[in-house]
């Protein structure tokens, strides 16, 4: 039995183009030698594509576009911990957020315990529930080269939309710390 300290593990976030490719919000994109010599390929596809350069900090990276929702990641417990992130706080300018509840029963609830009033004073637009940005669906899409902060389970090359945008993949408390400070943040913060 192996037993984790779960204080003692950083909130994680993906700096490349594959879910496998996560660190520690606190942590740098890694150097090349640091990746097992069969994912060096990707790993080199993923700094050239992401526009980041191994050893420098995830930590402050812009982002453009903040999503919280998807199937995976839009249950009521991940909405209301966003909510208590969100409680109080501003989006910052610039950033376009949005909720999307992961299913109709969820925004039903999100609904009834007041959580969309929470989100829309914080400056995110309150969705209806679906794939929404996960799959590009709808207007829900990058646009260019922006840059993603989302809870959705993929952040494969076009994923959200644009051939070129880029997505960070992370927990919905962590994408409202992006979209309250513009840019990568550690929620433990707040």
């Amino acid at each position: 039995m192996v037993k984790l300290d779960a204080a003692d593990i950083s909130p994680t976030i993906t700096w490349g183009i594959t879910p496998g490719q996560g660190i520690g919000v606190d942590e740098a994109v890694p150097q090349l030698a640091d990746i097992p010599e069969g994912d060096r390929a990707i790993a080199q596809e993923a700094y050239a594509y992401m526009d980041l350069q191994p050893g420098t900090p995830i930590l402050g990276t812009p982002i453009d576009v903040c999503f919280i929702g998807s199937c995976t990641n839009g249950r009521i417990s991940d909405l209301r911990e966003a909510a208590r992130i969100a409680q109080g706080r501003q989006v910052a300018p610039g950033v376009k957020a949005f909720v999307v509840p992961g299913s109709e029963q969820v925004k039903q609830q999100a609904e009834a315990e007041g959580l969309h009033k929470v989100f829309e004073a914080a400056g995110f637009e309150w969705r209806q529930a679906g794939c929404s940005m996960c799959l590009a669906m709808n207007p829900d899409k990058l646009q260019g080269r922006q840059i993603s902060a989302s809870s959705s389970n993929r952040n494969f090359k076009g994923r959200q939309g644009s051939s070129s945008g880029r997505t960070l993949l992370m927990s919905p408390a962590m994408v409202v710390t992006a979209a309250i400070s513009g840019k990568v943040a550690d929620v433990r913060s707040l």
